[in-house]
């Protein structure tokens, strides 16, 4: 007999865990999520979840730290109900950048982050298109990662964007540029940057051809926009015809808005993983993630394989 399927969100993204658990066919189970007046979280799960199959949905999203405590205050709550198992649903994986050692004496955060869920009692982990895929290696606890580019390509297929060159704005991207460009049979670029601080990015060559040609930058995260919009400049004055840009996640501060608002980039296709508020001036299309991570839970609970959710058209990226 399965053991019964329960759905909670924490507060970093309520709207996504309810179209995830209306995918999934479940209600979103009840639990009290608030502050102390001093700041500390607080939680109570309203229900009964003692051998419960518990999904837990929490983005670590700005503010990240918030979202990350209250993640695992949740899950020790479940825990600690004797709940069979718990899955953390990680839209968005905060702290995965610092995934290695590249100056003296700085961080592992990607790591840390890791310990502290399996600590915390997370026995499975589903996040969707890490920053890093390495990262992965960092648990002793199955991590199922998904990948955006599906419910981003349909996207564009259903409206009419047929990009004949996948650009990567970064080096570090040319394996999911490379995976865009073959389910989408296109051709591959590379933009040259350099950055010159952490909100600072110069967009200095162009490797490959883009002449008269509709171009889809691809990327797993923009923050200030200042990669995509440098390279959508770069791009233009070597003849690209239109410019989009496809991110999986899209943790847009006020800097990333003005420079969105000025860009050459026609449209900018993301995600639902964090929240993204109403923006005017800019042509900004927000696809819904709800449905594979809900089916990804689904077949976690029935155990069943993932693996198809990768696929496009019968093809792994």
């Amino acid at each position: 007999m399965s053991r019964e399927l329960k759905i909670f969100g924490g507060t970093s993204h309520p709207a996504l865990a309810k179209k995830i658990a209306q995918h999934v066919g479940v209600p979103l189970g009840d639990a009290t999520v608030t502050s102390f007046p001093d700041g500390e979280t607080f939680v109570k799960i309203n229900e009964n979840v003692r051998g419960r199959d518990v999904f837990i949905v929490q983005s670590t999203c700005p503010p990240t730290n918030q979202n990350l405590m209250e993640l695992l205050i949740m899950v020790d709550a479940a825990r600690r109900a004797s709940a069979a198992r718990i899955t953390a649903v990680i839209p968005f994986f905060g702290y995965a950048r610092q995934d290695r050692k590249d100056q003296p004496r700085v961080p592992i955060t990607a790591k840390l982050v890791a310990n502290l869920l399996v600590a915390a009692g997370v026995g499975r982990v589903m996040t969707v298109d890490l920053h890093a895929q390495q990262v992965q290696g960092f648990f002793d606890i199955p991590v199922d990662h998904l990948y955006a580019m599906p419910v981003l390509i349909k996207h564009m297929r259903d409206h009419g964007i047929r990009p004949e060159v996948v650009v990567t704005p970064d080096v570090g991207g040319i394996k999911m540029a490379s995976a865009y460009a073959h389910a989408l049979k296109a051709d591959l670029a590379i933009v040259a940057k350099r950055r010159r601080s952490a909100t600072e990015i110069e967009a200095l060559h162009v490797i490959g051809d883009v002449s008269g040609k509709v171009v889809l930058m691809t990327d797993d995260l923009t923050e200030t926009a200042g990669t995509l919009t440098s390279a959508a400049t770069i791009l233009e004055k070597h003849g690209a015809t239109a410019v989009y840009a496809g991110v999986s996640h899209a943790v847009l501060t006020p800097l990333a808005f003005e420079r969105l608002k000025n860009s050459k980039i026609r449209q900018l296709i993301t995600t639902d993983s964090t929240p993204i508020p109403e923006a005017e001036n800019i042509s900004l299309s927000v696809v819904s993630i709800a449905g594979l991570l809900g089916e990804g839970i689904r077949r976690i609970h029935e155990n069943e394989s993932v693996t198809s959710l990768f696929e496009i058209n019968g093809d792994h990226p």
